[in-house]
């Protein structure tokens, strides 16, 4: 039998030899990956890269544009992914469908460095902040082209209310210009109801239909509905008034001065109020990755690089340290980090149960083909 036992070592020895898995002590251990699914156009350029230097874990990367995009594949289960960004009103509906991991902070050292008061509002959607931590937050509010408005409306024009974008007749006076809009009845139809003095959060059908009558007549002067595309837009003067996200409104106004093309972006957060919303990093329950998901998330806690991307992004930080380190042009923008007045305006938006949502749902595809 020894013949026997020595030949087969040698086939074994020289299969290994071939498939290079015995010389190479690294071959032998598996390559670290985290899974990350993030917005688009939501981390500073080399922050990822940085973090696979530091741990040597590898960063596969994949953005969406819609919480309804995450949320499908979420639901649909097995999405490959580790670690997720939703937004705060989306988390709270999607812990009641047992989605996500509840996080053990032991293995966040950098939590430490959280912002109290955010930490606060996110536990309304996140009772006890046991599933996700804040990234970024921001509002949702009016961007707009400073030449066209003043072209337009005279050189006193201001954008300071909603009235610009729900009074049909002012509206059409920016048609020819550009109009887009987020592509997000979340995000629409509460500035509407707000809009008409009504419940931003209401799930009276009477309320919801007479939101999205509202909408439906400024419908003819939307050029697009579209929840990213609006960034490049605005900066290089193709559309000159959007209902947008604060951070992406920001990011165009820093691209169209660093170009000097001549575009001057303007954000306004409007006085009858604005949505605040938080988007967060969760760890999905059937991640793979769970120990490298933890080391990104602490990693993105960290205050350095929580400042590398509130600076970069424009959005506000859920990292209260990197305050320190945030440049203060940024840090002292109202339209960033608004003041207490300011917050006193903004309201949230919380889940709404699934009949509902289906009907805004409804409202929202009758609304974009106008039919």
């Amino acid at each position: 039998m020894i013949p026997n036992r020595s030949l087969w070592l040698r086939v074994a020895v020289a299969l290994a030899l071939g498939s290079g898995a015995v010389l190479s002590p690294r071959a032998e251990a598996a390559e670290r990956v985290v899974n990350f699914f993030n917005w688009s156009n939501y981390i500073a350029p080399g922050v990822l890269e940085a973090f696979t230097e530091e741990t040597g874990i590898k960063v596969v990367y994949d953005t969406f544009d819609a919480n309804e995009t995450l949320e499908t594949r979420l639901l649909a289960g097995k999405s490959g992914y580790d670690v997720v960004v939703p937004t705060a009103y989306f988390l709270q509906r999607q812990i009641g469908a047992n989605i996500f991991r509840k996080l053990d902070k032991s293995k966040l050292p950098n939590l430490v460095n959280a912002w109290p008061m955010v930490t606060e509002r996110l536990a309304t959607y996140d009772p006890g902040n046991q599933y996700a931590v804040n990234y970024m937050w921001g509002t949702t509010g009016i961007g707009y082209n400073v030449k066209a408005v003043q072209r337009i409306l005279g050189s006193d024009g201001r954008i300071d209310s909603w009235d610009v974008i729900f009074d049909p007749d002012k509206l059409a006076k920016f048609k020819d210009c550009g109009v887009q809009m987020l592509d997000s009845a979340d995000d629409i139809l509460p500035a509407a109801l707000n809009f008409l003095g009504l419940d931003p959060n209401s799930t009276e059908k009477n309320d919801l239909e007479k939101a999205a009558a509202l909408v439906g007549r400024i419908r003819p002067y939307v050029r697009k509905f579209h929840s990213s595309e609006y960034l490049n837009g605005l900066a290089t003067g193709e559309i000159c008034l959007v209902v947008g996200w604060s951070g992406d409104i920001k990011q165009a106004q820093s691209r169209a001065a660093e170009s000097r093309n001549g575009v001057e972006i303007g954000y306004a957060i409007p006085k009858e109020g604005a949505q605040i919303f938080f988007d967060n990093l969760a760890i999905l329950l059937d991640a793979r990755n769970v120990a490298e998901a933890y080391e990104l998330i602490n990693y993105l806690y960290r205050p350095d690089v929580a400042a590398k991307n509130s600076d970069f992004l424009s959005y506000a930080s859920g990292n209260l340290a990197s305050q320190k380190l945030i440049d203060p042009e940024s840090f002292n923008d109202k339209t960033i980090y608004p003041d207490e007045a300011v917050m006193k305006r903004l309201f949230i938006i919380t889940a709404r149960d699934l009949a509902t949502q289906r009907s805004i749902n409804r409202l929202w595809t009758r609304i974009k083909t106008g039919r």
